[in-house]
């Protein structure tokens, strides 16, 4: 009886010891919340983000075309003196890199249009063109933020933000549009500030939006030109509108602004078309403007691309460059199904043309991403950032890993970004 007894206080003994576990735990989480109320800072799984991509806006475009709106926020908020696209410095491996925390190797985009000698069709390799993800999902190799959000149970939403509208591993953000050039500016500000006026169970808790025209007029008309200054001048002013907008709600939003790549000028007088190379029908050029990727036929014998290579170092004499296996390294463009067999790579302000090229650009980018000039734009305001803080510069892979710290989400997959420079910005 002794020893029953004994065993009946022993459990009780460990029953009361669990209850008050449970409530000091309790009372720890609902003291932290107290506090964190108390000092007007929300936890990371109270906050929102909405994170905005103006295509081609330069890092130095602020004070070069006096960018009122973006300037007042960066000021207020953080900004980095210059972020460092991927390579190369283009549109959708630097979008993808941006979204997923991986090197264009890893996420599978590895530049605006590409070939995979690994996917053969009738035609012979399979190619890539921008937004071919929305066909063909397995062209992205990766898990996207917005991806991210919704595993965890949350909603997301997205205006255009490049591949977006493509079914990765079988999952959509809870809300997107599938990619319109014709789509008017003022609706996507107006979209994003509705989709956070939704009642709570409905209302996204990250959003990505897309400005492409910065891009477009660059590209035209080159970084300095008056028509460039229109352009950023009307996307400020989107963008100011958006910030007051999100101001007067009564949610912790932080608002996120970054850019792909840079613009730097474009030499009528230095343009070498692909032609004058005499590149053989051995090989499949895929022409960038700044790197020509050359993808060998499945015919071709090593020993052929080794003398190719060398014959284009003989006719390069300095005017541009073909890739050996330690530079591919340095870019992180090694051998692989989706690089060039040959990558040559030119500086600006060259570049590559076809011969039959209806319009030469008199801005452009992709070049090698460590360039001043290709460097991109973070702004960041809200309550998971410090104020009045400006960051020296560091790579586009530390933006996932941080927005998926405000959101309170752990990457489920391994990726390359790593916070390190943007984490002196956070107040997390």
């Amino acid at each position: 009886m002794k020893q029953s007894a004994s065993i009946v206080k022993l459990a009780r003994f460990l029953f009361s010891s669990f209850i008050l576990l449970i409530l000091t735990t309790f009372k720890l989480s609902a003291d932290e919340q107290i506090q964190a109320n108390e000092n007007g800072k929300p936890s990371n799984r109270e906050q929102y983000v909405v994170l905005i991509s103006l295509d081609g806006f330069r890092y130095d475009y602020i004070e070069l075309h006096n960018a009122k709106q973006i300037g007042a926020i960066a000021k207020q908020g953080v900004r980095a003196s210059s972020m460092t696209p991927v390579y190369p410095s283009n549109t959708f491996p630097n979008h993808i890199s941006l979204i997923t925390g991986l090197l264009p190797k890893n996420h599978g985009i590895v530049n605006n249009r590409f070939y995979d000698k690994s996917r053969l069709t009738k035609e012979g390799y399979a190619h890539y063109q921008l937004g071919y993800g929305r066909m063909d999902s397995t062209w992205i190799t990766a898990t996207p933020l917005w991806n991210l959000v919704e595993y965890h149970g949350m909603k997301a939403a997205t205006f255009f933000w490049p591949e977006s509208d493509a079914r990765i591993s079988g999952s959509l953000p809870s809300y997107f549009y599938p990619y319109s050039k014709y789509a008017d500016y003022q609706q996507r500000i107006d979209q994003i500030v509705n989709w956070l006026k939704l009642p709570e169970v409905a209302r996204p808790r990250f959003i990505a939006g897309y400005f492409s025209l910065i891009d477009t007029i660059g590209h035209d008309e080159g970084p300095f030109a008056d028509k460039t200054n229109d352009a950023v001048q009307e996307i400020d002013a989107l963008i100011g509108q958006l910030y007051k907008r999100i101001q007067a709600l009564d949610l912790p939003v932080n608002l996120v602004i970054v850019s792909d790549h840079g613009m730097t000028p474009v030499g009528k007088s230095q343009l070498i078309t692909v032609e004058s190379l005499s590149i053989p029908d051995s090989f499949i050029i895929e022409n960038e403007g700044a790197q020509i990727h050359l993808y060998a036929k499945p015919s071709v014998e090593d020993e052929e691309i080794d003398d190719e290579i060398a014959r284009l170092n003989t006719l390069a004499q300095k005017r541009f460059t073909v890739l050996n296996d330690k530079q591919r390294s340095e870019r992180s463009m090694e051998l692989g199904n989706r690089t060039g067999d040959i990558i040559i790579e030119i500086a600006p302000p060259a570049r590559f043309i076809s011969a039959n090229s209806m319009h030469i650009s008199k801005g452009g980018h992709g070049y090698l991403n460590t360039l001043p000039d290709m460097g991109a734009t973070f702004v960041a305001i809200g309550p998971a950032f410090k104020t009045q803080t400006t960051l020296p510069s560091f790579s586009n892979l530390e933006v996932y890993p941080a927005l998926a710290k405000i959101l309170g989400l752990a990457p489920v997959t391994p990726i390359d970004g790593e916070l390190d420079v943007l984490a002196k910005g956070l107040t997390l």
